[in-house]
């Protein structure tokens, strides 16, 4: 029977089989060649994403799908599309040899092919052809070619699923495989999409308008044609009716009822996500698509997102997620020449808590949206990132202190200096330089002899760089390691130079706020995590990146920088402005990079971490005559630009939590000694701030 079937179909499409060369022996030969089983694959589904409290961030999909059981279906939508498309379905097998007598007659009587006698079964063995080719357009169409090999090889497959799966099996894969037109896949998706309910909720026209759209979604597109698509939906009605599975009443008052569109258009992708979220978004797919804990290569990640059907749920925290949008919102515009971006991390956890930035996700530049994400690396969806300026220094202070120098340690820390000898890793740092390389501080008025305290407070570039030079420069790149600062945010390796001190190695603001998070944990530094927990629409658990806690430097180390870092934002620091509103304990630094074209202010409280950048998305704007959100700005400096972003945040973030203090050390200041040479403000003097502006 199968053979014979094979040889009727063939002749629907093609009357003349030996017109195009095919033989009795090509028969036979393409079904040798036609494997044994057919294996269904995964059908694609829609992933969610969700915030740490449940609430959806965004929908992504290669296909809007949602796979139903048959117990979840419309029992009128299944009579509906059986009878419309196949209504001998439950009575014949793979092949309807009725069927395909029929459609030769009737097309012998026109002289055409306009008639087919394909069953559901063979329609839905096409459709998993097409499923399997994905995305490759040489492979849909092949699967959509209309020959005799193709018709015998899907004739073979339906044959066998004929024998191994039941009718209902085989009905309720097809109703989840088969395209419902505008981006709709399967009976729910396309519910959703041309009434806004679930496919059990369906009335018996609103069943009969979707079983109508699979012969031609285009023709039949109730948005466009609602005529064509009223007019067949009557026609489905009528078999409905015609095969007992409505009433008369029912039938006339199906008719009688208008199309009822509810049409909702699709949400695909992290464009659609609300308040902000979008770029939080495309980091979570960027995390699936390379973490070797979602597959082992590139391709096997790949085809786990492809596929969807995945529930994700994520580390992000509305609420400071709302906090860091409002935040970069209201200090800075989207029409501005510069842009703000902020993350918080969580200390302890490296939970990513918040990711926002001024302009939105997008692809219209002319509404000044981006799709790069501004606040993580290249490899993440982010762009090169931004010298993070003196927000660095801490780090060599840390080195510093772990190498067993004291937290009072004091450098003469002229006004100006060439950058010394410096030890690195595999050999000497030497200033070859012709003149050789000059390190200034901020003015004139700013030189020592510093202590640690002072010179963190007041952001003073000779200082750090004597540090460097005593532990070496390979130490603070070990300690920059030991922080998760392992290349640059491009990708390109940590260079050791001595303006390694000053910030001038491009950054993020995640790595930057993951940083201060180690430091703000006593010293305990934490891989950073988007994902939670991450189910399938099954409810099967997939594993995630488990996050993993090391200790950074000891806990001495940690309370000498609390207390230096707490001594930037007290009244002679340059982010002596950013207490919060409930005067809360807080550490940070300030930070601005070379030509003002980067500024940031990264700080922390025991239970938040935040770093805040503000600059021209490609890094090329000078921060100096500058209008930012309408006020006006001679230059931009850490504590004027970026610093109050930082502060509004936090105390919207932290705002009704319970204050914590954090672990400090004594760390007696120096004894003055005045200058006997110092004239005008007295500058000198390490108690004193520098006459020029704060950075």
């Amino acid at each position: 029977m199968s053979v014979v079937s094979g040889v009727l179909l063939a002749g629907l499409a093609l009357p003349v089989a030996g017109g195009i060369g095919l033989t009795a022996k090509d028969t036979a030969e393409s079904f040798d060649n036609i494997p044994d089983d057919f294996k269904t694959p995964p059908l694609t589904q829609a992933t969610q994403i969700f915030d740490a409290k449940g609430g959806l961030i965004a929908k992504v999909y290669e296909r809007d799908r949602t796979v139903l059981t048959a117990d979840q279906m419309s029992p009128l939508m299944r009579h509906a599309q059986v009878d419309i498309e196949d209504a001998r379905f439950y009575e014949h097998g793979a092949v309807d040899l009725k069927g395909v007598l029929r459609a030769l007659s009737k097309n012998a009587e026109s002289g055409t092919t306009s008639q087919g006698a394909s069953t559901l079964t063979q329609q839905y063995v096409k459709n998993v052809n097409v499923e399997k080719a994905g995305d490759d357009k040489g492979a849909v169409q092949e699967a959509q070619r209309k020959t005799l090999g193709r018709k015998i090889q899907e004739l073979k497959v339906a044959i066998k699923l004929d024998e191994e799966l039941s009718k209902d099996q085989i009905l309720t894969n097809y109703l989840n495989i088969t395209f419902y037109g505008n981006g709709a896949y399967g009976v729910e998706a396309a519910s959703q999409r041309y009434f806004s309910k679930s496919n059990k909720d369906l009335t018996v026209a609103e069943a009969a308008t979707l079983a109508g759209l699979v012969q031609n979604p285009s023709s039949y597109d109730p948005k466009l044609h609602p005529q064509a698509a009223q007019k067949r939906r009557d026609t489905v009605i009528d078999k409905m009716l015609e095969n007992k599975h409505i009433t008369a009443d029912q039938a006339k008052e199906a008719k009688a009822a208008p199309l009822g569109l509810k049409y909702k258009d699709p949400q695909n992708g992290c464009i659609t996500a609300k308040a902000g979220m979008g770029f939080f978004c495309d980091y979570v797919r960027h995390v699936v698509k390379q973490d070797p804990a979602f597959g082992k290569s590139a391709e096997e990640r790949k085809k786990l997102w492809d596929t969807g059907g995945l529930n994700i749920y994520t580390t992000l925290d509305p609420d400071k997620q709302a906090a860091a949008q409002s935040a970069v919102s209201d200090n800075v515009r989207v029409t501005d020449s510069v842009s703000a971006a902020a993350t918080m991390v969580e200390p302890g956890t490296g939970k990513i808590l918040a990711m926002a930035q001024t302009r939105p996700y997008g692809l219209v530049t002319e509404k000044n949206q981006t799709v790069v994400n501004l606040n993580v690396d290249a490899s993440m969806g982010g762009g090169n990132g931004f010298q993070p300026g003196s927000t660095f220094k801490p780090i060599v202070a840390a080195a510093a202190l772990e190498a067993g120098l004291p937290a009072t340690q004091e450098y003469k820390a002229p006004h100006e200096i060439e950058y010394p000898t410096m030890k690195t890793c595999e050999g000497t740092w030497k200033n070859e330089a012709r003149p050789k390389t000059v390190v200034p501080n901020e003015s004139a008025g700013e030189k020592g002899p510093y202590q640690l305290k002072m010179a963190m407070a007041l952001s003073v570039n000779t200082y750090f760089v004597q540090m460097e030079q005593e532990i070496g420069l390979c130490a603070v790149k070990q300690m920059a390691n030991k922080l998760g600062i392992t290349t640059k945010a491009s990708g390109k390796p940590l260079e050791e130079v001595p303006a390694m001190a000053l910030g001038v190695e491009e950054m993020s603001p995640l790595t930057m706020a993951n940083v201060y998070a180690t430091f703000a944990a006593e010293g305990t530094h934490c891989n950073t995590i988007a994902i939670n927990k991450i189910t399938t629409v099954e409810g099967k658990d997939v594993p995630v990146p488990a996050g993993h806690c090391e200790k950074a430097f000891s806990e001495t180390t940690a309370q000498a920088l609390n207390t230096v870092l707490n001594g930037v934002t007290e009244n002679k620091g340059t982010g002596a402005a950013l207490h919060l509103e409930d005067d809360r304990q807080i550490a940070g630094k300030t930070g601005t990079s070379d030509h003002k074209k980067a500024a940031w202010f990264s700080g922390y409280t025991p239970q938040l971490a935040t770093s805040v950048w503000l600059g021209g998305p490609a890094g090329g704007v000078e921060m100096r005559d500058i209008t930012i959100n309408g006020d006006y700005y001679p230059e931009v400096f850490g504590a004027t630009g970026p610093g109050p972003i930082w502060k509004d945040a936090m105390n919207k973030a932290l705002r009704g939590t319970p204050e914590q203090s954090l672990p400090m050390a004594d760390i007696p200041d120096p004894v003055v000694k005045p200058d006997p040479s110092s004239t005008g403000t007295g500058t000198d003097s390490p108690t004193t701030t520098p006459s020029g502006p704060q950075h």
